[in-house]
Parts: structure tokens; C-alpha cells; sequence
């Protein structure tokens, strides 16, 4: 893929490139089954008068999408026996991934949920697993398959069809229990996946050139540990799951802390800020319906907005200058929320500020995307780009679960002006590795030549 973006009508047309039109079909096939082993999952165990205690311990089938980082080793170095060599190293487990969750899914809906739980709850188990899987095969082909310049027009595309999934799953699977039945719903997402499947088959496989730096590494390991030749499975561990960790701190040095910082902080105020929007769109007032009608319309059509734009951005003007920039605009898009809470409220208002907020949260979202794609090697791409995921969310998490405490003691006005301070400290790395004479252009960013 090549293009040269003199002009904002080239760089808007990344968006007609074959790899970046296939990732809306790759992100639908990420999207379906997580909201199919979720929210969707939780309605039909409602309508079967299963106890919400039952309902409670089903969620933690999730925890599978938080620690795929620990079996991304595997994927990034165990070939599959037989469908490797036909269809390569990334195709071979998306197609395997892809159809075990059709498999899980049609699976689930034969089942009888009434006297049927522990079956299910196990086919759940799998089909998460499953899913986490592919959305870590899907990160690894994204990344390999262009450039990093192309990589915010790769998430913008990836995140459209994510969500578009899960307004099928989600919605469309409910529209389907309601007129027909759960066990149809269940089977039609299942037959969905061929989506995956279809496009798994039509993409083409990304190079994967010999990578010098991870071998001399990974020898140099093994010699410093006493690992011999022959080592088995100690030597296949220190390769796969050493090696990447340490090769990301011998190639950035002490600053590898400060971008795993960065990765930590940048989307903190963002996910905090999060966890009491509804609540507050609750407590001002506002019906369900209104909500519903703003946030997923509005909110919709602002994200993909503001993911395509970020896209061009990078294209445009490289990953550091729009990462700093979409850490600014959120946190200030919660200072609107901050007005919100304090003038007098009235739906065109809220759907002024969700219609902001969804914008410049896409736009920092694709960028940063952009940005966690080119801090990986090569060699490691599906472990390293695990483990930065899981860093990404994690800390925000933990700290959103103090969120209701600070709405207690400060107000709503208070709370989103907090949220927009624990902004402040992922602009000032981002402006530190900026500062950092290191590759170039875009920081600490890598270049790739299959483009």
C-alpha cells in the first residue's frame, strides 16, 4: 500500500485501500461474540428466570478478554499442524478461532438453559476464549499487514465494524428472541462468523521477514540462563515469553518506563470519566429513551467520526503530534460535562456534549491505536501489542472503581473536573517522549516497509 498524502483528499483516500476496507469485516467478527457472551448473554438467562446471583458469576467469563496476554506467546510462536502451512502463521489461528466460536455459539443455542447451566456456562467459557484469541490474532495481522502510518485507518475501519457487531448482537439478537426465540438469535450470530471466516480466507498473509535483533536476544538469553539447545519447553518459554519483554526494554532503554506509562495514563480520564456518565444523565433529569437515543445515535456516529479522522491524522502528520493532541481534547472534553452538571439541562445541550466527547474520543482512540502498533517488534507482535492492551485499561479501571466516592464528596461538576486533571499527567509524557531524540518523526515509532 502506498500513498502519498499531499492533500486532505489523499489521505482521506486510505480509507479505498483493500487492508483498510477488510478490517470493518475483521472488527465485525471481533465484536459479535463479545457482546454474545455479555450484555446479550445476560438478557436471555433473564428471560429464562435464571437468579441474578447466576447471572452475576456468568459475566466473569470476561476475565478471558483481560488475561489474553498470557497465552499471545503461543499464537506468535506455535504453528498450527497442517493449516500454518496452508494458510500461514496469522490466517491459520484467526480461521481456527473464527470457527470455534461459531461452533460455541451454535453449541449454546441447542442447549436447554433451564437445567442446562453448567453446559453453557462451559460453551461461554469457550466461546470467550475463543474471541480473545482472535482479537489478538486480528491485532497481530493489523499491525503487520501495513505501515505504521496507516495504522489509525486500520483501527477507524476496525472500530466501525466492531461496533456495527455489536448493534447486530446486541439488538438485532433481541429483536430475533423476541419475535422467534433465544435458540434462533444464537444461531443466526453463529452463522455471522462466516463473515470472519470468508474474510480470514480472502486476505492475504503479512510478510514475516527474519528478525535478526529477536534472534540475537533470544541466544543471548538462552546463553546468559544456561539454556541448551535442546532445552524443550524452558527454551521455548524463555524465546516466547521472556524474549518480548526484554526486548522491548533493550531497544527503548530506561524509557520503555516512561512509555509504559504513557500507556497506562492516556486513556484514564477518558475510561474514568466513563463509569458515571449514565448515572449522571440519570440524575439530571433525562429518560431512559432520551439517553438511549442521544448516546448510541449521537454517540454512533460521532465515534466513527472521529476514528476517521484520526486515521488521517496519523497519515497526515505523523502518530506523536495527534497523540498529544487527542490527550489534550479529552481531557478537556470533561470540563463540558463539568458545564453540564452545573447550567440548567436540556437535550440539545447533552447531545452537544456527547456528540464532542465521542468525536475527540475517537480521534484519540485511533491515534493511540496508531501509536501501540508501533511500539512493537515484529517478532513479537502478538505478545507485545497483549500486553499493551491489557496496560492500557487496567490502571483506569482501578481507579474508576473510586469514581461514585468523589461524586459523593464533590458533585458531578466536581467529579468531571477531577476527571480532566488525571488527563494532565499522560500530556506531559506524551510531551516528554516527544521531546526524546528517537526515531525519528513519530517518537519512538518504528518504520515499516510492508507498505
Amino acid at each position: 500500500m502506498a500513498i502519498t498524502p499531499h492533500s486532505w483528499r489523499h489521505a482521506f483516500s486510505v480509507y479505498t485501500q483493500p487492508e483498510v476496507l477488510g478490517m470493518i469485516f475483521l472488527g465485525f467478527s471481533a465484536g459479535l461474540p463479545f457482546i454474545l457472551v455479555s450484555s446479550t448473554l445476560s438478557a436471555w438467562l433473564a428471560d429464562e428466570q435464571v437468579s441474578l446471583s447466576v447471572i452475576g458469576y456468568f459475566s466473569l467469563v470476561g476475565v478471558a478478554y483481560s488475561i489474553k496476554v498470557f497465552w499471545a506467546p503461543v499464537i506468535d510462536r506455535l504453528p498450527l499442524p497442517l493449516l500454518t502451512r496452508i494458510f500461514g502463521k496469522r490466517r491459520s489461528w484467526m480461521l481456527l478461532s473464527q470457527v470455534g466460536i461459531a461452533v460455541g455459539l451454535w453449541g449454546m443455542s441447542l442447549l436447554p438453559v433451564g437445567n442446562q447451566l453448567q453446559q453453557l456456562a462451559w460453551l461461554s467459557v469457550w466461546v470467550a476464549f475463543c474471541s480473545a484469541t482472535q482479537d489478538i490474532v486480528i491485532d497481530a495481522y493489523r499491525i503487520e499487514v501495513v505501515a505504521v502510518k496507516f495504522q489509525g485507518a486500520m483501527a477507524a475501519t476496525y472500530v466501525f465494524g466492531y461496533r456495527l457487531a455489536l448493534l447486530v448482537a446486541g439488538a438485532g439478537a433481541l429483536y430475533l428472541a423476541e419475535f422467534i426465540n433465544w435458540q434462533i438469535a444464537y444461531q443466526v450470530m453463529a452463522a455471522l462468523m462466516l463473515v470472519g471466516i470468508v474474510s480470514t480466507l480472502l486476505i492475504h498473509e503479512p510478510a514475516h521477514n527474519v528478525n535478526l535483533s529477536a534472534q540475537t536476544i533470544e541466544a543471548a538469553l538462552e546463553r546468559s540462563l544456561h539454556v541448551e539447545a535442546d532445552g524443550g519447553l524452558l527454551r521455548w518459554f524463555v524465546d516466547a515469553v521472556v524474549s518480548p519483554f526484554l526486548e522491548f526494554f533493550q531497544r527503548n532503554g530506561r524509557r520503555g518506563l516512561l512509555i509504559l506509562a504513557v500507556i497506562a495514563l492516556y486513556k484514564m480520564s477518558d475510561i474514568a470519566m466513563g463509569v458515571m456518565a449514565n448515572p449522571f444523565y440519570l440524575d439530571l433529569g433525562f429518560s431512559k429513551k432520551e439517553i438511549a437515543d442521544v448516546t448510541k445515535v449521537f454517540g454512533f456516529f460521532m465515534t466513527i467520526l472521529g476514528t476517521s479522522l484520526g486515521g488521517v491524522f496519523v497519515l497526515r502528520y505523523g502518530v506523536m503530534r495527534p497523540l498529544l493532541f487527542g490527550a489534550i481534547i479529552v481531557a478537556l472534553t470533561n470540563l463540558l460535562f463539568a458545564v453540564l452538571a452545573v447550567v440548567e439541562p436540556n437535550l440539545y445541550l447533552l447531545a452537544s456534549v456527547v456528540s464532542a466527547d465521542n468525536l475527540c474520543g475517537g480521534i484519540a482512540s485511533a491515534v493511540f491505536i496508531a501509536y501501540l502498533s508501533g511500539l512493537t517488534n515484529s517478532a513479537y507482535t502478538a505478545t507485545q501489542y497483549a500486553l499493551f492492551s491489557s496496560l492500557m485499561t487496567l490502571p483506569a479501571k482501578l481507579i474508576g472503581g473510586f469514581s461514585g466516592e468523589i461524586v459523593s464528596g464533590y458533585g458531578y461538576d466536581g467529579f468531571f473536573v477531577y476527571a480532566a486533571l488525571i488527563g494532565v499527567p499522560a500530556i506531559i509524557l506524551v510531551a516528554l517522549v516527544m521531546r526524546m531524540p528517537f526515531g525519528g518523526e513519530n517518537g519512538d515509532l518504528k518504520n515499516r516497509t510492508n507498505d
